[in-house]
This record gives structure tokens, C-alpha cells and sequence, in this order.
């Protein structure tokens, strides 16, 4: 009877060493192809002035590979830096300032309101930034697209 234990209990340790050795496929890893972020015809970082700015601030942002393979945007940030001014109540004293608007977006171009705001707005020396973008290939798999920047020219 002790014998039959023993042997019952290799045969599940076997049993168990047998389904655990039992070979997984190879992951494949995946590696992201360069990507570009293109805003009207510009890619990457740009200076423009305030006419081009305006342009094509209503465009509607790409991203694409080497192979000029199109790919979708899950989300990106856009910020607005701009130039302004405040004055000092007390002695009357104009100071420049910089502020800044931001929010994520899921969907390009950016909402209307930000458009027209923008293109009522935009001035020598301020910055149209979109930033965190996110793609998306035709198999669903998400990686990060480069940042764009648009500085306005003096």
C-alpha cells in the first residue's frame, strides 16, 4: 500500500512536470517603425509666421511611417503658449507675461472653437504645441508619435 502511494504520487509529480514543461510560443517583439507628425505639408518642428500659422491651424494633424502608411491618432495634447501683458496697479508699469492653454484631445482637427480662437489670437513670438500624440496601427497596437511644434515668427 506505501508503494502504491509512492508511485501515485511520482506519477502526479511526472504528470505535473510534464504539463509545465510543455513550450510556449515565441513572443515576437514588436518594434515601432519611425514615425512623423505632420500638420498641413509641415513635419516636425517649424517656424511660421502668423498668415501660415493660421493656415493651418484647422488641418488635420497625420501621422505617418517610412512608408508613408497612414496611421490613426487615439489622443494627442495641444498647447497654446501665448504672449500677453499686465500692469502693475500701483505704478502703472506694462510687464509681458506668458500664459498657456492646454487640453487632450481624441479627435483632429481641433474643436472649432479653438480654431477660430486661435486664429483671432496668434502673434509674433507665441507657440502652437501638440504634444503626447498617440497612434494607432491597423493591428491596434499603440505607440507615441513625435511631438510638433510651431513657433510664430518675430
Amino acid at each position: 500500500m506505501k508503494h502504491l502511494k509512492i508511485s501515485l504520487a511520482i506519477a502526479l509529480l511526472a504528470a505535473g512536470l510534464q504539463l509545465s514543461a510543455q513550450t510556449k510560443p515565441p513572443l515576437v517583439k514588436f518594434k515601432p517603425p519611425q514615425l512623423y507628425t505632420q500638420l498641413g505639408g509641415f513635419r516636425d518642428s517649424v517656424t511660421l509666421s502668423v498668415a501660415d500659422a493660421e493656415n493651418i491651424i484647422g488641418e488635420t494633424l497625420k501621422i505617418f511611417d517610412d512608408k508613408k502608411g497612414l496611421y490613426s491618432i487615439s489622443s494627442y495634447q495641444f498647447l497654446y503658449r501665448k504672449r500677453g501683458v499686465t500692469e502693475n496697479e500701483e505704478t502703472g508699469k506694462v510687464t509681458p507675461i506668458t500664459s498657456m492653454v492646454s487640453q487632450r484631445f481624441t479627435k483632429t482637427p481641433l474643436p472649432k472653437t479653438w480654431i477660430e480662437v486661435i486664429k483671432q489670437d496668434v502673434k509674433p513670438g507665441e507657440e502652437l504645441f501638440f504634444f503626447d500624440v498617440i497612434a494607432k496601427d491597423a493591428l491596434g497596437r499603440v505607440m507615441y508619435a513625435p511631438n510638433f511644434k510651431v513657433l510664430i515668427r518675430q
